[in-house]
């Protein structure tokens, strides 16, 4: 499964009220670190299927949802269990380390 897009209109439905852990990248196009991480995070959603949700608010286009979350700075990562915050995250990071925070989140 890929990444999904999510707007503050979708954040409450597709985050808060999943079924499974969701994995939140607030990102937006110009942010050159947020390009870094995005393919490894398209390659997680894939291996990770079933087990979390990998979605990407674009801030730039949703700024009511980052700033419900304190978010000063992109890429910022935030791992949500049972609708609740369980892990966050700011700045860029290889795959390896990605995949090991989120395992040990979820």
């Amino acid at each position: 499964m890929a990444t999904l897009a999510v707007t503050d209109a979708t954040f409450e439905s597709e985050v808060k009220n999943s079924d499974i852990p969701v994995v939140v990248d607030f990102w937006a196009e110009w942010c050159g670190p947020c390009k870094q991480i995005g393919p490894s995070l398209e390659e997680l959603s894939t291996e990770m299927d079933g087990r979390v949700k990998i979605v990407k608010v674009n801030v730039d286009e949703n700024p009511n949802s980052p700033a419900q979350m304190g978010v000063r700075g992109i890429p910022a990562l935030f791992i949500f269990k049972d609708g609740q915050v369980v892990s966050n995250m700011a700045g860029a990071k290889p795959k390896a380390a990605l995949q090991s925070w989120i395992e040990e989140s979820i």
